[in-house]
């Protein structure tokens, strides 16, 4: 008997669909990330070298996100989500194959036109489906986003420890997650034209600025806590190397956590108050890690900030999503542009900031941002889904 799910019935099946090419779009992130100091050696690349090219990745994301709203807007998310999970596939196995440092940057940047745009269109996927539940449920696929990272950062390890060469790990990956992704993108909804009166391109008014704020604010602390917590844990607190790492574990973990139980805890107490509560118990979170001096209360507080963050970007993403006047691809675009723009300026700037004072001064910077999310939680009052 043929099985598929076309049987289990809409708008589950587009449900699944959409978790699945979340899913896809982390364990590709995961396994490239896993590969990084492969792609270093076999190139020679110094510091320095390594993080321009890994910089092209964020301007191609950044520059395809405004672009993929027009997109949307015009030709409708399904094709787009498409396009940019069965490209990032084939894509993937392309970065094994450069043998200069111009050509590694050129990929890459390919690399991230296709990641940022398929990320503004699943997302528009997923408020798509949101919409036609009727309840919240867009953690949820950003749970699975958690979910598909992790897998593929332990993939990408065990391909690493195996020895396995760039070129077959990766061409590996893409057959494996580009026929689940091919599978999935059937049953993703039908796209939507733009209703009438609605720009292709949203500049964020003062509501939407709000909005944009948060989104900022709550990438900017993700990509803090990414590129310093075991910097922090290991040179401020004087833990070893499994300790540091720890941090960036817990944290991910309560992450992913917070997502699985997002959607019922919107429902249960309102976008508002729950992203008043997430800025609220990242601020917490940040202060036990700051101010205990004591490892095991540093790890406890980076855990703290994972679950407050957790549900606070997807419910940007929904509201935006309502805004009305506005199409939603475009309205999306908007706010995970300036969410990615936080998560890109981040990292550099508690650098420079711990320069002029201390590593523990400059995380102070995500303690602030985590309490500028729960002053600006009223953004997120736009309607119910």
């Amino acid at each position: 008997m043929r099985f598929g799910l076309s049987e289990i019935g809409f708008p589950v099946s587009a449900r699944l669909a959409v978790a699945a090419i979340f899913f896809v779009n982390g364990a590709l992130f995961g396994n490239w990330v896993a590969r990084i100091p492969a792609v270093k050696e076999k190139l020679g690349l110094s510091e320095g070298l390594l993080g321009l090219a890994l910089l092209a990745i964020a301007v191609g994301a950044l520059v395809a996100m405004p672009v993929a709203g027009v997109l949307i807007s015009r030709l409708g998310s399904r094709g787009i989500t498409a396009a940019g999970v069965l490209g990032a596939c084939v894509a993937l196995p392309l970065v094994a194959v450069p043998g200069s440092f111009p050509a590694l940057v050129a990929v890459l940047l390919a690399l991230g036109v296709l990641l940022g745009s398929l990320d503004v269109a699943m997302n528009a996927q997923g408020a798509a489906v949101e919409k036609v539940y009727g309840r919240p449920i867009m953690n949820s696929f950003h749970a699975m986003f958690s979910i598909g990272g992790l897998a593929g950062a332990m993939m990408g390890g065990a391909m690493a420890a195996l020895g396995a060469g760039l070129g077959a790990h990766f061409l590996a990956v893409a057959a494996l997650f580009g026929a689940l992704a091919l599978f999935a993108v059937q049953y993703l909804l039908p796209s939507e034209p733009v209703g009438a009166g609605e720009p292709a391109f949203a500049v964020p008014d003062r509501a939407m600025f709000g909005l944009g704020i948060v989104a900022f604010c709550v990438l900017l602390g993700e990509g803090a806590v990414a590129d310093w917590s075991a910097v922090y844990l290991s040179g401020t607190l004087g833990t070893g190397p499994g300790v540091a790492a720890a941090g960036f574990a817990a944290f991910s973990l309560m992450m992913t956590a917070g997502r699985l139980a997002g959607d019922r805890l919107n429902m249960l107490l309102g976008p508002v108050t729950l992203v008043r509560l997430g800025g609220g118990v990242a601020a917490l979170g940040m202060s036990l890690a700051l101010f205990s001096g004591s490892p095991a209360f540093a790890l406890a507080g980076f855990a703290g900030v994972g679950a407050g963050f957790s549900v606070v970007f997807p419910i940007v993403l929904s509201t935006a999503a309502r805004t009305p006047g506005v199409a939603p691809g475009a309205a999306i675009a908007a706010m995970s542009t300036m969410g990615y723009f936080g998560f890109l300026v981040g990292p550099p700037l508690i650098g420079f900031v711990a320069e002029m004072l201390t590593l523990r001064g400059a995380l102070g910077l995500i303690l602030i941002s985590s309490a500028a999310i729960a002053l600006l939680a009223n953004s997120a009052a736009r309607g119910k889904v």
